[in-house]
C-alpha cells in the first residue's frame, strides 16, 4: 500500500474521526470512508439515560426533595434527603457521552454531533440545567445533525434544556398579561414586582453564538449583518411566552400566552407576527441568513482543518450552505471534497476530549472503565465532561490548551495510562499502524529508543503527530 494512501488514511482517521488503531481498512479510500459516514447519528451508549420528559421530572422530583429538607420528616435528615442530587443522571450521561465516542462506528459522524453539542451549548454549571444536559444532546442535537440546519437549531432552541440553561423560562414581556397583572398587585402591596419582565440571554446567545456571529454584530465580518440591541430586544419579545414552568413535565415547552408580549415584533428589518408561529419564522430565517452560513462554516471549517481556516475553504461551505438552503450533509460532503482539508500540515491541537478518545481508541481500552461517568480523567485535564464554562462552550483553539500546566496534565495522564497499559501493547508497531506516514523521524526515532513499553507508549500518547490532528 502506498504511502499516499496511508497518509489520506491517517489524515481522515485523526483529522476528522476519533483516531483508529489500524489505517488499512480505511486506506483504500479515505475520503469515500468519511463520505459513507453522513448521515443521521447512532443512537447513544449507555444504560439508565433519562429522556426529556424524565428529566424534567427528576427536576421535579428534586425541588420537591430541596422543600421538605427544609422540615424534614421523623427520622430522616435534610442531608439524607438530599443524597444523591442529581448524581445518577448526571454519571450516565457522562458515561453515554463518553462511549458513544470511544465505540462509535462512524468516528466521523460522531464528531459532527460533538461539533454541533459544543455549538449549541447547555453546561450542567448551570443548575437549573441539570438532569437535562444529556437529554438535550440525545434529544435536540443527535436526530438532527444530518438534516436541515433550521431544524437543528429550531430542535436546541425550544428544547427546555436551553429555555431553562438561559433563563427564558423567566422572561416575560414588558406588556404581557402577567407582567401588567404583577405591576397592579405590587403597587397595591408596595411592594416590588415578582415578574420584572423580559430576559435577553436566550436571544443574544442564539444570534451571537448559534447563527450570526458575534463580528456581525458588531458590524464587521461574517455576511455583515449588523444586528443591533432593538434586534436583541425585538427577539427576546419574540421568545417571551417559551418556557418551562415549575410544574411542567412536558418534553415540549408549552406556550403561555400570558407571559408573551403583545404586538408585532420588527427584527432586521422583517415584521414577525404577535403568537407562537412567530418563533418558527425568525429562526427559519435565521438559519438561510448570509451571515448565519458565513458564521457557521467558519466554525466548522476551525474545527475540521486550522484555527485560522482557509478563507476558499469557509467561502466554499458558505456557498454550498446558501444553495442547499442549509442542508448539512451537503455543507459536509463540500468540507470532506475541499482539498484544503486534506493538507499534510497538522493545524488542529486535540481537545483534552479527543485526546483521550483517540487514546482509548487506539488502546481498546476497556469500556468498563466509564462506569464512573468521566472514569479516564477528562476533567483533571481541564475539559469536564458536559460540563462547558459558559454558552460559547469549550474553546476550538491551540492556544486555550497549551498552557504549560494544561501540557504536562497531559504527560502525566499519558504517563499514567502508558504505566497501566504499556507491558500489554507493542508502541512501536502500533505507532506505525495508527499514524503512518503522519509519524515524523523524531518521534519515531525516540518511541524505538524507549527504555521499556510503557515509556514507549507515553511518548507515543505525547507525539505532536498524535496530540495534533
Amino acid at each position: 500500500m502506498s504511502n499516499r494512501s496511508l497518509l489520506q488514511a491517517a489524515i481522515a482517521a485523526h483529522r476528522f474521526g476519533l483516531g483508529e488503531p489500524a489505517l488499512e481498512a480505511l486506506a483504500g479510500d479515505p475520503q469515500g470512508w468519511l463520505l459513507a459516514q453522513i448521515g443521521p447519528a447512532d443512537a447513544p451508549r449507555g444504560a439508565g439515560l433519562l429522556s426529556t420528559r424524565e428529566g424534567l421530572a427528576l427536576i421535579a422530583a428534586e425541588r420537591e426533595k430541596r422543600e421538605l429538607a427544609k422540615n424534614p420528616p421523623p427520622g430522616m435528615t435534610a442531608t439524607e434527603l438530599l443524597a444523591g442530587h442529581y448524581r445518577e443522571s448526571t454519571i450516565a450521561d457522562a458515561r453515554s457521552h463518553l462511549l458513544s465516542a470511544a465505540l462509535a462506528a462512524r468516528p466521523f459522524n460522531e464528531r459532527l454531533q460533538l461539533f454541533w453539542a459544543n455549538h449549541f451549548t447547555v453546561s450542567l454549571i448551570k443548575g437549573s440545567a441539570r438532569g437535562l444536559v444529556g437529554a438535550f444532546e440525545r434529544d435536540a442535537i443527535r436526530p438532527h445533525i444530518a438534516g436541515p440546519f433550521g431544524t437543528l437549531l429550531a430542535a436546541s432552541t425550544m428544547h427546555p434544556a436551553m429555555l431553562r440553561y438561559l433563563d427564558n423560562s423567566q422572561s416575560a414581556g414588558p406588556d404581557s398579561r402577567v407582567v401588567v397583572r404583577e405591576r397592579r398587585r405590587a403597587a397595591r402591596a408596595g411592594e416590588a414586582p415578582r415578574v420584572s419582565g423580559i430576559n435577553e440571554n436566550l436571544a443574544r446567545e442564539v444570534l451571537e453564538l448559534h447563527t450570526l456571529g458575534a463580528a456581525s454584530g458588531r458590524g464587521g465580518a461574517g455576511g455583515h449583518a449588523g444586528y443591533t440591541q432593538a434586534d436583541v430586544t425585538a427577539f427576546a419579545e419574540v421568545l417571551t411566552g417559551w418556557r418551562i414552568g415549575q410544574s411542567d413535565t412536558g418534553a415540549t415547552p408549552p406556550f403561555n400566552p400570558n407571559w408573551h408580549e403583545p404586538g408585532r415584533k420588527m427584527l432586521l428589518g422583517k415584521s414577525y407576527p404577535e403568537g407562537p408561529d412567530a418563533l418558527g419564522q425568525v429562526l427559519h430565517d435565521l438559519a438561510l441568513h448570509p451571515a448565519t452560513a458565513r458564521f457557521v462554516s467558519t466554525k466548522l471549517a476551525r474545527h475540521f482543518v486550522a484555527d485560522e481556516p482557509p478563507p476558499a475553504l469557509v467561502e466554499r461551505l458558505a456557498t454550498a450552505w446558501l444553495r442547499s438552503a442549509g442542508d448539512l450533509p451537503t455543507v459536509y460532503r463540500e468540507l470532506v471534497r475541499s482539498p484544503e482539508a486534506w493538507s499534510p500540515e497538522q493545524r488542529k491541537l486535540k481537545t483534552p476530549e479527543e485526546f483521550v478518545i483517540s487514546s482509548v481508541r487506539l488502546l481498546g481500552t476497556d469500556p468498563r472503565r466509564f462506569e464512573r461517568g468521566d472514569g479516564l480523567g477528562i476533567g483533571a485535564l481541564g475539559q469536564r465532561i458536559l460540563a462547558a464554562p459558559s454558552p460559547a462552550g469549550w474553546s476550538d483553539r491551540a492556544d486555550d490548551w497549551l498552557g504549560p500546566d494544561a501540557v504536562w496534565k497531559r504527560v502525566e495522564w499519558a504517563t499514567r495510562t502508558a504505566d497501566r497499559a504499556g507491558r500489554n501493547v507493542d508502541a512501536r508497531a502500533l505507532a506505525a499502524r495508527s499514524l503512518g506516514p503522519l509519524l515524523g523521524i523524531a518521534s519515531q526515532a525516540q518511541i524505538e529508543r524507549a527504555a521499556d513499553g510503557p515509556q514507549a507508549l507515553a511518548l507515543l500518547l505525547m507525539a505532536p503527530e498524535f496530540q495534533r490532528r
